[in-house]
């Protein structure tokens, strides 16, 4: 190989659609892209709700507003963690992507970190740079003038800083710590612990330069709805993505399989589960100061799902649905079809286990820990259906006929001993 529903819904396994016609190309393309647009759309509503959360607590700081913030990320990422699919085969989409959910991220960079994080090294000099203590600075030799904390600071000067890729300044994952802090527990249950008072005034901050604190909040949040914006437009009617991806058919097909298959392979089963599982590392973990990344590998093989079967769930509750894949591979090989559902079922039962357990207080952290079989069986469940449903992915493309499909791989599941090297 090479290289919505709300939490706690119930996963229902799919059932098998009657035999259908073979699907015109153009009406999967449509619905892959209604889809799209949906689900940015969503992400860029419960972003706004995320904004309005954030600036309640910027204004008026509590623990009740910081719990009111953090409740509203993790409702955010529903929406977009169903997004990711359209990585990998849409172009526009993986250029875009890097400016809201790149990870790990050197957190050093943003605010201040344990003692035991350690400084600047070889890889990044930047490593502790800590913009909120220091309004100003020196990035390659030049120097910045950071008194004011702009969605423009980040974007342009901060965001991949002298060009280290874990100089993530902006998106999903620097609002993630600014909000719950650096994760001490390492693979003991808890998640980070900063407290409100990190954006208190006067004698009651905590943590120092709370208000340029909150000044980076404020502009992470309104960078990230931005951005949304951005790519809400791409995929509506006239946008760019949709655009391209309908004016070749072919290729547009190409680029649902191939984000189908990447995501499930190489992205997910191998370098956000698999590789954090060898090296029982929690700082491996793709939401990793909320520990919320349960959630994320859920609402990822949802995606996948989502653009097989052709349809969405919004998170006002409405269905997008039409055209699919599916239809496609039932009019060719029937039996591939329900394999391929089957496979996805079962993938989505193993990963909410994951979740179920999550929620129930074995946290995925607990997963990593080495010798935990539990954590292991759990997570590997995930892995090997991800990985299971790709060999149907790649046969699908066979039966299609389908050119240019070229699935991201991992050396966690590709080459397991490169890992250690």
């Amino acid at each position: 190989m090479k290289s919505l529903f709300l939490a706690g819904t119930a996963v229902a396994a799919l059932t098998l659609a009657p035999a259908a016609m073979a699907a015109d190309k153009a009406a999967v393309l449509s619905n892959y892209s209604n889809i799209a647009e949906a689900k940015y759309a969503d992400s860029l509503a419960t972003a706004k709700v995320l904004q309005t959360a954030v600036e309640a607590l910027v204004a008026s700081p509590s623990a009740e507003n910081l719990t009111a913030a953090r409740t509203a990320w993790l409702a955010a990422r529903v929406p977009y963690q169903q997004s990711e699919v359209f990585r990998f085969g849409n172009v526009i989409v993986d250029e875009w992507e890097g400016k809201v959910n790149a990870w790990p991220l050197d957190e050093g960079l943003i605010d201040y970190v344990d003692a035991s994080y350690g400084g600047a090294t070889d890889e990044n000099a930047s490593a502790v740079l800590n913009v909120v203590a220091n309004p100003s600075f020196e990035l390659s030799g030049k120097a910045i003038d950071a008194t004011d904390i702009t969605p423009e600071l980040l974007a342009e000067t901060l965001h991949e800083a002298e060009g280290v890729e874990s100089n993530v300044a902006t998106g999903y994952h620097a609002i993630e710590f600014l909000l719950w802090g650096q994760d001490l527990n390492g693979t003991d249950h808890g998640a980070g612990s900063r407290s409100w008072t990190d954006y208190a005034a006067g004698d009651d901050c905590t943590g120092g330069n709370c208000d340029r604190r909150g000044a980076y909040l404020k502009a992470a949040t309104a960078l990230l709805i931005s951005d949304l914006e951005w790519i809400t437009a791409q995929w509506a009617e006239g946008g760019e993505a949709r655009t391209t991806l309908q004016a070749d058919e072919d290729a547009g097909i190409t680029a649902m399989l191939t984000g189908m298959g990447s995501l499930s392979y190489g992205e997910t089963a191998g370098e956000r589960m698999r590789l954090g599982l060898m090296l029982n590392d929690p700082e491996e973990e793709h939401d990793c100061f909320s520990d919320n990344t349960h959630n994320s590998h859920y609402y990822d093989g949802l995606g996948v799902q989502n653009v097989y079967i052709g349809e969405y769930v919004r998170v006002n509750g409405e269905v997008i649905s039409g055209a699919s894949l599916s239809e496609m591979v039932m009019s060719v090989d029937p039996a591939l079809d329900a394999e391929m559902r089957v496979k996805l079922s079962d993938t989505m039962l193993a990963l909410g286990r994951i979740k179920t357990a999550a929620e129930a207080g074995f946290s995925y952290d607990q997963m990593l820990e080495a010798g935990n079989a539990g954590g292991e069986t759990l997570i590997m469940g995930g892995v090997n259906g991800l990985v299971d449903q790709t060999k149907s992915i790649e046969r699908i493309v066979a039966a299609l006929k389908v050119d240019g499909v070229a699935v991201e791989g991992s050396d966690s599941l590709d080459n397991p001993s490169a890992v250690f090297e």
